[in-house]
């Protein structure tokens, strides 16, 4: 997916106020520019792991069950793949882009979801009749992935995948969902052991998954490890190749650019509330207009700027290669200025980067990205980040919370963090 592609919800930036001309504190103008990067390598896969039974070998036998516990937002779905064990290069799998979680209104899907649980041959190996007595590997095939419906290319026969898994899907509460998967093979003419498993959430931006096969494409050839799933039950390869494409994506919101002097950074203060004067709706929902309205012309405020990136509003992230977003603003300050920003983890419910304590010396020349930390504004929960149900950049209504600002952890209660630097990027010169 390219950067051009993606149509994000933030909010447009605020129209940049200008300084006065006279410095009141009698000191030397000078002109410095400000340029605000979004850094971040993003991903595409927001959750991924992998599933087992519990015995030694961790097949999961008929009548055993495993269950995959993750997160996900309005249009995220869950994708797996476990080998039908008794077969040369059967797997089990939905199809794509995965088991949806959400019905069209937003609301938890539970209950038994095995319709979507299809039977696929990948395509590597003649079929032999599916039981105890396949011999493994088998005869090497060269063929797309397909789905197995009723009998294989080569006649043998099988129930619907529906008979043979089941699969039921629970909701914890917070975007996070349970998926129990049963093998319900036992006693049919299908009896199988299904093996260990990969299992993928893809982030979903401005409607479009980023990664909508992110295991398997039905119809072309088999990739990345799920051979020797199909052929074998190891999952170790697939679940490499899912770990390597699996972590943060987040834009950043317009920035909030704030220039001061002789007062407190005025933009926040840790471990009190959100003062009420717009920081929330930045935090939340990446619009500084509120915040930037009301700085304006506060003693000891000089100037207030906010910063959409060109045509998009919001700084995306490194993307397939390509270069994040990019703001810069020229700005005039003298000795003794302070300088803060502030901007939004744009797949958050309510966390910003803003620099830390007092802000920096506007005069200063270099990269003061080692300035800028990640805060929780404390006014709305928490969900994973890029998979949370309530978070107004995927479409949903932040849960109200009432808690004092404060550093995000990292690791924190849903993901590890690439470092601040790794993510936003903030020089002067």
């Amino acid at each position: 997916m390219t950067i051009g592609s993606i149509a994000l919800l933030l909010s447009a930036g605020f129209t940049a106020c200008k300084k006065d001309k006279n410095d009141s504190n009698g000191g030397a103008i000078q002109s410095t520019t400000i340029t605000v990067e979004n850094v971040l390598n993003a991903q595409p896969l927001v959750e991924s792991g992998t599933f087992q039974g519990s015995g030694s070998p961790a097949l999961i036998l008929p009548g055993q069950s495993t269950a995959i516990t993750f997160s996900a937002a309005k249009g995220e779905a869950l994708s797996f793949a476990t080998m039908y064990g008794a077969s040369n290069d059967l797997f089990f799998a939905p199809a794509n882009p995965g088991i949806q979680v959400y019905d069209d209104s937003g609301k938890p899907i539970e209950g038994d979801v095995s319709a979507q649980v299809k039977l696929w041959d990948n395509g590597t190996r003649l079929n032999q009749k599916p039981g105890a007595t396949v011999n493994h590997p088998g005869t090497a095939e060269s063929k797309n992935i397909s789905e197995v419906t009723g009998t294989d290319a080569q006649g043998n026969s099988y129930l619907a995948a529906s008979k043979l898994v089941k699969a039921t899907l629970k909701y914890n509460g917070n975007s996070t969902f349970t998926l129990t998967l049963e093998n319900i093979s036992g006693g049919t003419a299908n009896e199988t052991p299904l093996s260990p498993g990969v299992w993928a959430v893809s982030y979903i931006v401005g409607g479009n998954l980023l990664a909508p096969n992110p295991l398997f494409t039905n119809g072309e050839p088999t990739a990345n490890g799920l051979t020797n799933v199909a052929e074998a039950g190891d999952n170790s390869a697939l679940s490499a190749y899912a770990k390597s494409i699996t972590g943060i994506f987040t834009p950043l919101s317009p920035v909030l650019v704030v220039v001061y002097n002789g007062i407190d950074n005025p933009i926040y203060k840790t471990g009190e509330p959100d003062r009420g004067q717009g920081l929330k709706a930045l935090a939340q929902q990446g619009n500084a207009d509120t915040l930037a309205a009301y700085l304006k012309g506060k003693p000891g405020i000089k100037a207030v700027y906010v910063l959409p990136a060109p045509t998009t509003k919001v700084l995306l992230p490194q993307i397939g290669g390509q270069k994040g977003g990019i703001v810069s603003q020229e700005i005039n300050v003298s000795k003794g200025d302070r300088l803060a920003i502030a901007t939004m983890y744009g797949f958050s419910n309510d966390w910003f980067f803003a620099s830390t304590g007092n802000g920096v010396d506007a005069t200063q020349k270099g990269d003061i990205s080692t300035s800028v930390q990640l805060y929780d504004n404390g006014t709305a929960i928490n969900q994973f980040p890029g998979a949370g149900v309530t978070q107004f950049n995927l479409a949903g209504t932040p849960l109200k919370e009432n808690q004092p600002i404060v550093v995000v952890p990292n690791p924190n209660a849903f993901t590890t963090l690439p470092a601040i630097t790794g993510i936003i990027k903030v020089t002067l010169k």
